[in-house]
């Protein structure tokens, strides 16, 4: 399970704030960058890296991932491609849905079952 933290609302991190606030040591950080393609924080004029956000929350399911579930590299990496795929599905389906809201549409849909039951006599 990923254990929730607080990330200070700026727009940009440095490695150090990052693996203060992730418990993961700069080393480490930089080696995921070339095991996991979708950890790729971009470089400052000063060529330093800066991480965003997004960044942020990736490395927190990462050492989730390892540490917590035991996943190997290999299988995290899948696993986080999995998940990214299943949040786009998901958005997809938002988007379509229009932000309806579900447990409306639910009992909405129960109501017109009862009702055609009703009719069908």
């Amino acid at each position: 399970m990923v254990t929730p933290i607080e990330i200070p609302d700026k727009l940009f991190f440095k490695i150090g704030e990052v693996s203060r606030l992730t418990g993961v040591k700069p080393h480490v950080l930089r080696y995921w960058e070339s095991e996991f393609p979708m950890l790729n924080p971009p470089k400052n004029r000063a060529d330093q890296r800066v991480y965003r956000k997004k960044d942020i929350e990736t490395i927190i399911t990462i050492k989730s991932l390892l540490y917590e579930e035991n996943y190997t590299i290999s299988g995290a990496r899948k696993r986080l491609r999995e998940m990214r795929s299943e949040e786009r599905s998901k958005g997809q389906m938002d988007l379509f849905m229009g932000g309806v809201d579900r447990k409306q549409l639910k009992a909405s849909i129960d109501e017109l079952e009862r009702a055609l039951k009703i009719l069908e006599g």
